[in-house]
Parts: structure tokens; C-alpha cells; sequence
């Protein structure tokens, strides 16, 4: 292994220690000595690859953004309209959420008191939901006299607060949570034209056991654990 690959591996994870520790206990409470011991190297380590605490929440809400921007690229090259593409980005952020540490961390740390950073993951989310809407409303398949901003504002405000809620019970990042939340809202934003083609519980996907029926819209399965 070269010097540079070496440097990056112990770079991801010091990130990944720190998201974790953030994540469980957040920013203030997270000390430099905790993230160099859980990343397995030492306190010189972590400052030969950053400066403070402050440069790694940077890093850790640079690698969650850049998670997020990929499962937007992926949803936005998608051979689907856009709102099926925004159902099937919020299945895929809902998925990040459960499985990735440091998207969950850098969800965290938007919301911490007093910690400036250059980045905000839930503007950055804001910009993904607006610009497939007004990619729907392009494409002709937003029912009539529906306004962007207040579709833009519900989908946001409902994504962002399961985001919240999911810290302490994680059933509301569900399947079955969030294909419920489309399945209440599609009918009264799609046009009638497209309305039974769209998947509520996301297509090209498998989530929590349940997979997507593209073209199916039909009452969301409760594919829960009982």
C-alpha cells in the first residue's frame, strides 16, 4: 500500500469516527481524543489530517453531501418522470439515513447550537426536491394549479422531520412510513394522466425486505416486522 493510499484510509476513518461519535453524542460532547481512538490512530494523526473539531464536522458534512448528490444524480438519470424520480430520491435518502453513519452525522451536525459550517445538508436537500419539481411542472405531470413552492415546502418539511424523529425511533425512516406519506400526497399533485403509473414505495429498489412494483399505484403493503 503507497503513502497516499495509506493517508487516505486513515483519513476515512478518522471521518467515519468522528461521524459516530457525533452522530451518538453530538458535536460538543465529541472530543479529538475519542475520534483518534476510534479511528485507531493517534492525536498526531488526526492533526496532520485536520486542523480542530471544527475541520472534522467540514469533512464529515463534505462526505455526506457528496452521498447525497450521488443518490440525486442516480434518481435524476432514472428513465422515470420527475416526481416518480422524487419519490425514488426520498427512498434512497431514507436509506442513507439508515444505513450510512456519516450522512446521519452530517444531518446532525445542520442542527447543532453554535457550529457555523460553510454547508447545510437540508438546504442542499431543499435544492434536490425543487429542482425535480420544477422538472415535473416542465414535463407536464404536476396536476393543474398545483403551486411548486407548497409541494416543495410539504415534501421537505415531512422528509426532514421523519430525519428528526428517526433519531429516537427509527420506524418513521421506514418503507412503509415514507410510501405512506406518498401515498397521501401523489393523488394530490399528480396529474390524473400519470397518477397510476407512479410507485409510492419507490421503483428499481429494495428497502427494508420490500421491493418496488414500477407502474403500481396501489394501497402501500405493510411490510413491517410484527
Amino acid at each position: 500500500m503507497s503513502k497516499q493510499e495509506r493517508a487516505a484510509r486513515t483519513r476515512n476513518a478518522l471521518i467515519h469516527s468522528a461521524a459516530d461519535l457525533f452522530e451518538r453524542h453530538g458535536y460538543v460532547k465529541a472530543s479529538l481524543d475519542e475520534i483518534s481512538s476510534g479511528a485507531g490512530v493517534s492525536r498526531g494523526a488526526l492533526h496532520f489530517h485536520f486542523a480542530n473539531k471544527a475541520a472534522v464536522a467540514d469533512a464529515v458534512e463534505t462526505a455526506a453531501a457528496r452521498s447525497l448528490r450521488l443518490a440525486a444524480d442516480d434518481a435524476g438519470a432514472a428513465h422515470v418522470n420527475a416526481l416518480q424520480a422524487l419519490v425514488d430520491l426520498s427512498h434512497a435518502l431514507a436509506r442513507l439515513l439508515h444505513k450510512e453513519v456519516v450522512v446521519r452525522a452530517g444531518f446532525r451536525l445542520n442542527c447543532e447550537t453554535g457550529l457555523h459550517t460553510e454547508l447545510s445538508l437540508r438546504r442542499q436537500w431543499q435544492r434536490c426536491v425543487q429542482r425535480l419539481v420544477a422538472q415535473a411542472a416542465r414535463e407536464k405531470v404536476l396536476a393543474a394549479g398545483v403551486s411548486q413552492e407548497r409541494f416543495v415546502a410539504t415534501v421537505v418539511a415531512a422528509t426532514t422531520g421523519f430525519e428528526v424523529l428517526s433519531r429516537s425511533d427509527r420506524e418513521w425512516l421506514s418503507h412503509y412510513a415514507l410510501a405512506g406519506f406518498w401515498q397521501l400526497l401523489l393523488p394530490a399533485v399528480a396529474s390524473p394522466r400519470v397518477l397510476g403509473g407512479l410507485d409510492p414505495s419507490g421503483t428499481g429498489s429494495v428497502y427494508d425486505g420490500a421491493s418496488g412494483v414500477p407502474g403500481q399505484f396501489a394501497p402501500v403493503r405493510d411490510t413491517r416486522p410484527h
